[in-house]
């Protein structure tokens, strides 16, 4: 089976194994086209794990259908059978958020298309906790939504891309989430516990996440949804690790 990642330089296709990268860095240029035929050519499924290099609202929209377009296009003429795209947890319940926005036009367009697909909704990735916690800095503290999240290892999406990917087109949506829900602000704590931060984490239930306010569960997966293995503390040891070699 051939695989082609989109985005397969990133955090998650770089993990995903025994598939053929593809990503400006390997001369493919989703919103060009540039390189798209050449890739999908004898492929069987095509991953797309790709982000954004921009995140203005109408910017970020235009990435995400444009890219899409052109790989499913690629695809039909190429005869691939599997188009698999990973998306977020929520995103169409958060609809303030311009990018979350861009993500629910870009499963639209999938759902529109003629390539067999699944849609993996995935939450947020525990490598990202940090970069969400000083969106909320403010000199000694952070002020952070207490709204829940479900974090999840990369390592465990990266598993559960492979795995869908080499499974029969789901032609809908699953979801992953991470084995522990805890408000944005608890996160943060945790974070700090384990790195020795001093700032205080203020609970503010008008932090904005990605410019939307977080009201309930909206980044929580539902009944039926895959849970990572991977738990936070295990998580940050293997970072530890990783950082000591």
């Amino acid at each position: 089976m051939r695989i082609v990642v989109i985005g397969g330089s990133g955090r998650v296709g770089s993990n995903v194994v025994d598939a053929v990268p593809a990503s400006p860095a390997t001369g493919v240029d989703t919103i060009s086209g540039e390189g798209l035929a050449g890739v999908m050519a004898g492929a069987d499924v095509v991953v797309d794990v790709a982000n954004a290099p921009i995140w203005d609202d109408d910017a970020v929209r235009e990435f995400f259908t444009t890219s899409t377009r052109n790989q499913l296009a690629a695809e039909r003429d190429a005869g691939v059978g599997h188009h698999l795209a990973l998306t977020i947890v929520g995103a169409d319940r958060l609809p303030d958020s311009g990018y979350l926005r861009a993500k629910v036009a870009q499963e639209a367009e999938i759902e529109a298309g003629t390539i067999p697909y699944t849609i993996l909704r995935s939450t947020q990735f525990f490598e990202f906790l940090a970069q969400t916690v000083e969106a909320g800095a403010d000199g000694d503290s952070v002020r952070l939504s207490p709204g829940l999240m479900q974090l999840v290892a990369a390592d465990d999406v990266a598993a559960t891309v492979a795995e869908l990917a080499t499974g029969a087109p789901v032609g809908g949506r699953a979801e992953l989430g991470g084995p522990e829900a805890l408000g944005i602000d608890a996160w943060a704590r945790r974070l700090f516990a384990a790195t020795g931060d001093e700032r205080t984490v203020v609970p503010d239930p008008h932090a904005r996440y990605f410019g939307t306010e977080l009201h309930g569960g909206e980044l929580t997966p539902g009944d039926g949804a895959r849970i990572g293995a991977i738990d936070f503390d295990a998580w940050f040891a293997a970072q530890r690790e990783g950082a000591a070699r």
